[in-house]
C-alpha cells in the first residue's frame, strides 16, 4: 500500500513538473537578452546540461526522488529476502545491496556527469558482482568452494583493472577539444 502511494506520488510530481515546463518551452526567447550560460537564470526545476558531456543532469528534485525510489527498491528487495532461509537469504541479501550501491553510484554519475562518476559506477558493479560470487560459493564445499572463491576474486580484480583503465579514457573524452 505504501509503495503504491509513493510512486503514485512520484508520477503525480513527474507529471505536474512536465506540464509546468512545457510552456516554458515553447515561448521564444528575447533577441535583446544578452548571451547566459546554460546554467544561469534558468527556472527552477529544469534539467540542467552539463557543459562538457552535454548530457542531462538530474536537478535536486529529481535526485532526491530517483534516491527515494532507490530505497524504496532496496527496503522491497531487503523486505523479499526475509522470506528465504540459509546462503540464499544471503545472496538476495548480497543481491539487493549490490543493486542499492550501484544504482546510487549511477545516481550520482547522471548528477555530476565527470568521468570519475562513471569510474565509481564501474568500481561499484565490480564489487557488487563480487560479493554476490562470495556469496554463492558458500554452497560449494573443499576444493570446490576454495576455487570458486579465487575465481570470484579474479573476476573482481579483473573488472576494477578495466574500470582504472576505463577512467583514463572517460577523462580525455570529457576534455574540450581544441579546434
Amino acid at each position: 500500500m505504501r509503495m503504491t502511494t509513493l510512486y503514485a506520488a512520484l508520477a503525480g510530481a513527474f507529471l505536474l513538473g512536465t506540464a509546468a515546463l512545457a510552456p516554458a518551452q515553447t515561448t521564444a526567447p528575447s533577441t535583446a537578452a544578452p548571451a547566459t550560460t546554460s546554467s544561469d537564470k534558468m527556472p527552477a526545476g529544469s534539467p540542467v546540461t552539463h557543459p562538457i558531456k552535454n548530457a542531462e543532469v538530474a536537478t535536486g528534485a529529481d535526485y532526491r526522488a530517483d534516491k527515494e525510489r532507490i530505497e524504496a527498491d532496496y527496503k522491497t528487495a531487503k523486505a523479499n529476502c526475509k522470506t528465504q532461509t540459509g546462503n540464499a537469504k544471503d545472496i538476495c541479501m548480497a543481491e539487493a545491496k549490490g543493486k542499492e550501491k550501484v544504482a546510487m553510484a549511477e545516481l550520482t554519475a547522471k548528477r555530476t556527469g565527470t568521468a570519475h562518476a562513471q569510474y565509481e559506477v564501474q568500481v561499484a558493479k565490480a564489487k557488487a558482482d563480487y560479493d554476490v560470487a562470495k556469496q554463492k560459493c558458500d554452497d560449494q564445499t573443499g576444493k570446490e568452494k576454495s576455487g570458486c572463491k579465487k575465481q570470484a576474486k579474479a573476476d573482481e580484480d579483473k573488472a576494477l583493472a578495466e574500470a582504472k583503465a576505463n577512467r583514463g579514457s572517460l577523462a580525455d573524452a570529457q576534455k574540450p577539444k581544441k579546434s
